[in-house]
């Protein structure tokens, strides 16, 4: 029982640290796609371009990518 609750513990600090990378546009639209079970699940970043935020369903069946300016792409290249 312990480690499902450090488990969680993980993930919420894990969640904090990435959520920090995001922009106050992007943080907004998260906020409201977590009411409908959206997770931030990583953030790429590559050398020399602005850092990607991927967020995904909360079934795992489609994922998007939260844009600069807060919009959600739910067909990134």
């Amino acid at each position: 029982m312990s480690s499902e609750i450090e488990r969680r513990k993980i993930q919420k600090e894990l969640s904090y640290i990435l959520k920090k990378e995001l922009n106050d546009a992007q943080r907004e639209t998260l906020q409201s796609l977590e009411h409908f079970g959206w997770e931030l699940k990583f953030v790429r970043r590559k050398p020399f371009q602005p850092p990607v935020a991927v967020v995904f369903d909360g079934d795992r069946k489609k994922f998007a990518v939260l844009e600069l300016d807060g919009r959600l792409n739910e067909s990134p290249g």
